[in-house]
């Protein structure tokens, strides 16, 4: 049973609709306010909503989320908005469907670090949210002002060229809070990249037109990035557990990372798990379910991690572990593990995994020394590591292709050798990306035995 809450916050000129989950609720009331039991039983208790907004403002602080939302093409800004008390407060335009994304612009248990950084998932759009926390001598705001502002886009590869504006944008809004007039300004020069129909749809646009819209689309303040050392703190972080997370990627697992805020940085290791599973083989992997990232998620996305087949997320809340049936794969810290029994041999590290791993690292080392001793700034380890993981899948895929193709069809040690496996550690590796991928018609060679 839903409960329905409406708002008029009269004293912040705001009005609110909001629409919770009684447990829910309480679940994010026991996250960031103090345990007291005018909690428990207002919750427990059917108390009017003027009641329920007379709590909120007394145990926990002002929380303010301010977002522009970008959608319909990787630079046509369509949509701000922003919220308080985890609560909508402002958005341009008025008529996009936002229901549930103040909280995951805000990470439950942020009130606990002073800046954050925030990937999410809302429906087919992927959004980028910049969080600061700032003292502030209010008995209102309980000491502290909370803010976040973000974009949304159909894509997350490029958001982070927004990153330093969000961060500029979130200390703005800390200081003054309600000036939107920066944010309108931006979303107005955005969205005339949108066709004049407004209809939501991006027609094909040549190269050079392209290239022009990309250097309309920079805001002169931001300086444009890539999420530096991304990658190489994915494999310092996680060394030779980076081949395991490779398998279950590539088996397309759904696989959950657990961190405590900062967020930031675990939507980075969500990114860089997707970059394991890339294969660039023409028909390989249309059949099984597609890898895409989740990133940021929390109690109120379990009913759609329910219906997803293969997915990698983050959250910052412990309760997940419990969820057993939400995930495959449950990663806390550099410690990955699993509850299927079909899946545990595949946590151990295989005589081939170990070796790939060297090559790694020692093709990182070779392209530090590279940049360091000849100024190469054009390779980057992103570009190495994605490199890497791929040239590895498709020279799987590219072996199982002419084994099926062959008059004898049958895997044997010397083919899975050729894969780059081991024909013993990585035996039911094997079976189960034969069944996934669809290679039921190959034999397997008896020869490949479990060691």
């Amino acid at each position: 049973m839903t409960d329905t809450c409406s708002f008029i916050l009269s004293t912040d000129q705001l009005i609110f609709q909001q629409k919770l989950l009684r447990t829910d609720l309480m679940m994010r009331l026991k996250g960031t306010l103090a345990e007291s039991p005018s909690v428990s039983q207002l919750l427990s208790a059917h108390i009017c909503s003027a009641n329920i907004v007379g709590l909120l403002k007394t145990h926990c602080p002002c929380i303010n989320l301010y977002l522009f939302i970008q959608v319909l093409s990787l630079l046509s800004l369509r949509c701000l908005l922003g919220v308080i008390g985890n609560m909508l407060e402002w958005c341009l335009p008025k008529d996009m469907d936002l229901e549930g994304v103040e909280f995951k612009a805000i990470a439950s248990g942020s009130h606990r670090v002073s800046t954050d950084f925030i990937y999410f998932r809302k429906g087919c759009y992927f959004g980028l949210a910049c969080f600061a926390n700032m003292a502030v001598e209010s008995t209102v705001e309980r000491g502290a002002r909370m803010k976040s502002v973000g974009i949304l886009s159909p894509s997350y590869t490029l958001l982070y060229r927004y990153m330093s504006f969000l961060e500029h944008q979130v200390r703005l809004q800390l200081q003054s809070p309600g000036h939107y007039s920066p944010l309108e300004a931006f979303y107005e020069d955005k969205r005339a990249l949108l066709p004049p129909s407004g209809d939501g749809v991006v027609t094909a646009l040549p190269a050079n037109a392209w290239s022009a819209a990309i250097n309309h689309s920079m805001h002169p303040e931001m300086k444009i990035t890539h999420p530096a050392g991304c990658m190489s703190h994915f494999i310092r972080f996680f060394g030779e557990q980076i081949m395991v997370l490779w398998k279950l990627a590539l088996l397309r697992r759904r696989i959950l990372i657990f961190s405590p805020p900062p967020v930031g940085v675990v939507c980075y290791r969500v990114y860089c798990c997707c970059c394991l599973a890339n294969i660039s083989i023409p028909g390989v992997g249309v059949a099984v379910p597609e890898f895409r990232p989740f990133f940021y998620v929390n109690v109120a996305d379990i009913s759609a991690l329910e219906n997803e087949l293969s997915y990698v997320a983050c959250t910052t809340e412990k309760i997940f572990e419990e969820k057993k049936d939400l995930y495959d794969v449950y990663v806390d810290n550099q410690n990955v593990k699993t509850y299927r029994d079909g899946l545990k041999p595949l946590l151990r590290l295989s005589t081939a995994d170990r070796e790939k791993y060297r090559k790694l690292t020692e093709q990182r080392q070779m392209l530090l020394y590279s940049q360091e001793e000849n100024g190469d700034c054009v390779s980057s380890e992103e570009d190495l590591f994605i490199l890497f993981f791929l040239e590895q899948n498709n020279r799987i895929f590219q072996t199982l292709s002419e084994v099926a193709g062959s008059p004898d069809p049958t895997v044997t040690q010397e083919s899975v050798r050729a894969m780059g496996l081991d024909p013993h550690g990585d035996r039911l590796f094997l079976l189960h990306l034969l069944e996934i991928y669809g290679y039921d018609t190959l034999l397997v060679s008896e020869q490949l035995c479990c060691s």
